[in-house]
């Protein structure tokens, strides 16, 4: 039988948050940020525990530290440790029943904000289905580049604009195409304003600069992981990104869910990782591990929703757009690490890998509206009669995300949402 809690709503079917998840975030309380945990529909906070002395002395600087950049430094057996004891605590059986429910909050009405300092943010391409079809809109001759199935293509994005669920994302103005070579380019508002559906991997341990990563240590880096929407002005993206690559149309906004879920808690849905064709070009050894093919992926079902100003006003769910699963990416999270430090490369705790745009095989498994409409040409028609190509002010994104397992409960990621609002007067 799955461990239970005393709260009844985190032993639910449908829970996101039962005890055998428990995912950091970091709430507001009385004008400070507090560390928390997420259990059924409510957070418990771990600085009222500290402060109760629930929690094991030498664990209370990093709880009562506003982010969890504190906790990651004392390594895995703080990590283990904390965690046992958070379970302990919210376990059916738990001692100090009245003293933790004293440190308890609603989500509902709380104020959650950024759980983590992020140094550094790196955007990966681990997709071959997002890249197949993105290449077959621009290059149809040659889809992909002939690095791509050598090599996880990756770049350096922006930290300072990662911004938690909830918070609104602002139009990018920025230069775009001329209409011919002897025209100047405009400087306007985007508008071909995409989503890109995506997990966040939050590093945990820092490597010292020169020090590679090899890929049997890769997963012990990694502490947890997250939903991420890494926004894009696909308009900007195609007249900047050459030769250099992603600029503008990506560094102005990447959103990210309130709850990062401890890697801990996804052993029960770890997977193995994509086969790789036959005629696919051989791994070269360090980008190889027997255990990282048999069980280095996740499956997770993620899902991506469109909420349109109509579909609110008329009081109607949001439309989904998309299902996929990482278990289908080209690449697996320690191939993204140990690629990512091979040059000696020195990742510092908090930084994020994302994994790229998450696409599946199919087109209904598209991760952004870039695949979905074809660049635009297709439309997408929603319930209200209203069609997208790409976004509009007013929009709504939410991504979700949860897994299923025979015999273990099932764990949800939370939601990542964002609203679009209006472009700023221009320069």
């Amino acid at each position: 039988m799955a461990p239970q809690s005393w709260l009844p709503e985190a032993n639910l079917p449908t829970a996101d948050f039962p005890l055998t998840h428990l995912p950091y975030g970091a709430v507001e309380v009385h004008g400070q940020q507090h560390l928390c945990v997420a259990i059924g529909t409510h957070l418990l906070d771990l600085y009222a525990l500290a402060e109760a002395n629930l929690l094991p002395t030498h664990l209370h600087p990093a709880c009562q530290s506003p982010t969890l950049n504190a906790l990651l430094t004392q390594g895995h057996q703080a990590w283990t440790h904390l965690r046992q004891t958070l379970t302990t605590l919210l376990a059916a059986d738990a001692p100090h029943r009245t003293l933790t429910e004293a440190a308890l909050h609603s989500i509902a009405g709380a104020t959650l904000l950024k759980p983590i300092d992020i140094p550094n943010y790196t955007d990966f391409y681990a997709s071959i289905h997002h890249a197949t079809r993105v290449g077959l809109l621009f290059r149809p001759d040659q889809p992909l580049l002939p690095n791509y199935k050598h090599i996880p293509i990756g770049y350096h994005g922006r930290a300072s604009s990662i911004a938690v669920s909830g918070t609104p994302v602002i139009r990018p103005t920025g230069q775009t195409r001329p209409s011919t070579p002897s025209d100047q380019p405009s400087f306007i508002p985007t508008n071909a304003l995409d989503y890109e559906l995506e997990l966040a991997l939050y590093i945990g341990q820092s490597n010292p600069q020169g020090t590679p990563i090899p890929i049997e240590q890769a997963p012990h880096y990694i502490f947890g992981i997250s939903l991420l929407n890494d926004w894009s002005a696909r308009d900007l993206q195609s007249w900047e990104y050459q030769p250099l690559g992603p600029f503008l149309a990506k560094n102005f906004a990447t959103t990210i869910s309130p709850w990062i879920t401890p890697l801990a808690a996804l052993e029960p849905f770890r997977a193995s990782a994509t086969p790789r064709p036959s005629d696919d070009p051989k791994l070269l050894p360090y980008l190889h591990s027997k255990a990282d093919q048999t069980h280095g992926a996740l499956n997770l079902k993620l899902e991506v929703f469109l909420s349109t100003q109509t579909m609110r006003d008329n009081k109607l769910p949001p439309f989904q757009l998309s299902q996929s699963n990482p278990k289908d990416l080209y690449w697996t999270p320690a191939q993204l690490v140990t690629h990512h430090t091979s040059n000696g490369c020195n990742l510092q705790i908090g930084d994020i890998l994302a994994t790229g745009t998450i696409s599946g095989p199919s087109d209904a498994s598209a991760g952004c509206l870039l695949e979905l409409t074809r660049n635009g040409s297709v439309p997408i028609t929603l319930p209200t009669g209203e069609s997208r190509t790409f976004l509009l002010d007013g929009d709504e994104i939410i991504l979700r995300a949860h897994c299923d397992a025979p015999g273990h409960p099932r764990i949800g990621l939370g939601e990542c949402r964002a609203t679009i609002l209006p472009a700023r007067s221009s320069l």
